[in-house]
């Protein structure tokens, strides 16, 4: 099973929100036994943590280090997620 990361600088609120949204846009495209998804904050993060990471455009040069690292413009905005997610999966 492959791992998404959602990061952020403390791991609590925002990077919870966006990990839900993963799941549930994992379940729409079907693909939720795939992959599993998890949150944590910058400072706590390794490049071993997970397949694929996801932040806020904030954070994109603290978090460069991240190997397949998909920065978001807006947290909030689940197509934009969905998306980014899609081409990142090869969906």
């Amino acid at each position: 099973m492959k791992r998404i990361m959602a990061v952020c600088g403390s791991g609590l609120g925002s990077s919870f929100m966006v990990e839900m949204n993963i799941t549930d846009i994992l379940n729409e495209l079907g693909v939720s036994g795939d992959y599993e998804a998890n949150h944590t904050s910058l400072a706590d993060v390794t490049s071993g943590d997970a397949d694929i990471f996801v932040t806020a455009k904030d954070l994109e040069d603290s978090a460069s280090h991240l190997p397949n690292l998909i920065v978001l413009d807006s947290l909030l905005d689940k197509n934009e997620l969905r998306e980014k997610l899609k081409e990142k999966l090869a969906l």
